[in-house]
């Protein structure tokens, strides 16, 4: 019988099935942050009942932790009890935790690559729906509530229905200028944010098997946004050099016996899938959302589209558009922009870095732009120090903050002010997201970095030589 890669990871899994109900399975890792284990661990203490396998569970602060000053007290309570409770319930329950000050503190899916917890085939959960992260490794990982976060704690299993499975392929040859963050917001806007409700995607075709590892890792972390449960793609050469040697990953004779479980993580040859897609990547250019939600994106060349040419109902679309203060069939080129976001778990790691240094370098930062670079973990700190990238920062007006997910979700004090447009490499756009009254614009680094040096939205493909 053929099996997709889905199939493959899921059915292993499975500890049991209950008859017309959901499969209970077996998760390998679980990730867990300040934000939604308090009330988890409560649940735990409650009971009088320890986590099941601590070795399997890693804890890092992100959520609202500060960005600048990370050596000092956190100022605002709530945030300061979050993370003195996570620290608290880690040490309790012998679970590796990197606070603030770790060296291995940052965003959740971003240190988890990182050092290599990541692995292909695994089963992984957070309490945080871009889990779908992790999905680039040919694991099957999502984002789970706080009711389960006590579930997987106390089990190490969650009870889940199985998905629908949906396969999205995407070949030719993308253009300059055009990122992962271009490919993921355009199939996006073709399937809207409920487009893949009900399904896991598997990402397949010539445009994610030339896609570096951490391009992978920001179209998988943005499949919830077309309302997948999440997302992933097949394991290769480029996802084994990328964890070997990493600190959790297997070693020596261990590796060896992984590869030969990890080499056959592929889709077979006449598996069938619920639902097949198909697009052309010579077709995508650099994209940009002109609304309130991510399915709300175009070509950055092209204009606001009309209302009645929309699925989601006239009114509905005009008061997107009112909130942003923006027309029907407005050019996005020209509009002024107030704040750049470079960072979250979508685009905070070295390669967005990298492609924002390209735009900036001998430039300089605009006068009426706020900007915040902000790496995932102190890893992609350091990396951006000594690739000489801060250097090329600096000389363009630019100053670098802490790890965090900082403007991504405003919970800390990196908030955009009510009324103004924050070009933002994160993943979300709705009505707030950045801070109360907060207008985003989601984009590529590319488009992020010539904003920044414009005040305006620019083609990036303008600055690229």
């Amino acid at each position: 019988m053929s099996n997709t890669l889905f199939d493959k990871v899921w059915d292993s899994h499975i500890v049991s099935k209950i008859n017309n109900g959901p499969d209970v399975l077996f998760i390998d890792r679980h990730m867990v942050h300040e934000v939604t284990s308090p009330v988890a661990f409560l649940g735990l203490k409650n009971r009088n009942i320890k986590v099941l396998f601590p070795e399997k569970t890693f804890a890092t602060a992100d959520h609202n932790t500060p960005t600048i000053n990370q050596h000092l007290p956190v100022k605002d309570p709530l945030s300061a009890n979050q993370l003195k409770a996570l620290e608290k319930n880690a040490n309790l329950h012998d679970i590796s935790y990197w606070g603030l000050g770790h060296e291995k503190n940052g965003i959740v899916h971003v240190v988890g690559p990182e050092y290599g917890i990541t692995q292909p085939g695994a089963t992984i959960v957070c309490g945080d729906s871009h889990t779908s992260t992790h999905g680039a490794f040919g694991a099957i990982a999502f984002g789970i509530g706080t009711s389960e976060v006590e579930m997987v704690l106390s089990t190490q299993c969650i009870m889940q229905p199985k998905p629908k499975k949906m396969r999205i392929t995407v070949d030719g040859k993308l253009s300059k200028g055009v990122t992962s963050k271009d490919v993921a917001l355009f199939i996006i806007s073709k399937l809207s944010t409920s487009g893949a409700t009900g399904y896991f995607v598997e990402y397949a075709g010539e445009v994610f098997t030339e896609m570096s590892i951490e391009g992978r890792m920001t179209v998988c972390n943005l499949s919830i946004e077309m309302g997948a449960r999440g997302g992933m793609i097949a394991p290769d050469k480029k996802t084994f050099d990328y964890i070997k040697n990493r600190e959790f990953t297997p070693k020596g004779k261990d590796w060896d016996k992984a590869m030969v479980y990890w080499s056959n993580l592929n889709t077979d040859e006449n598996a069938v899938f619920d639902k097949e897609l198909i697009f052309d990547g010579n077709s995508i250019q650099p994209m940009i959302t002109y609304g309130t939600n991510p399915g709300m994106g175009i070509s950055i060349s092209k204009g606001i589209p009309k209302a009645e040419n929309q699925d989601t109902g006239i009114n509905t679309y005009k008061k997107s558009l009112d909130y942003m203060n923006y027309s029907e069939g407005e050019s996005m080129i020209g509009k002024k922009i107030d704040f750049v976001f470079l960072g979250s778990c979508t685009n905070g790691r070295i390669e967005d870095f990298r492609e924002f240094a390209k735009i900036v370098k001998g430039r300089k930062k605009a006068s009426n732009v706020t900007a915040w670079l902000v790496p995932g973990s102190h890893k992609v700190e350091k990396a951006i120090k000594n690739e000489g990238i801060l250097k090329i920062l600096k000389q363009a007006g630019f100053k670098l903050r802490e790890p965090g997910c900082s403007a991504c979700l405003a919970m800390n004090d990196d908030k955009v002010p009510a009324g103004k447009y924050a070009v933002s490499t994160s993943n979300r756009n709705f009505e707030g997201r950045q801070g109360p009254g907060s207008r985003t614009l989601l984009a590529s680094p590319l488009v992020a970095a010539a904003a920044a040096i414009t005040g305006e939205i620019t083609d990036p493909r303008n600055y690229i030589k």
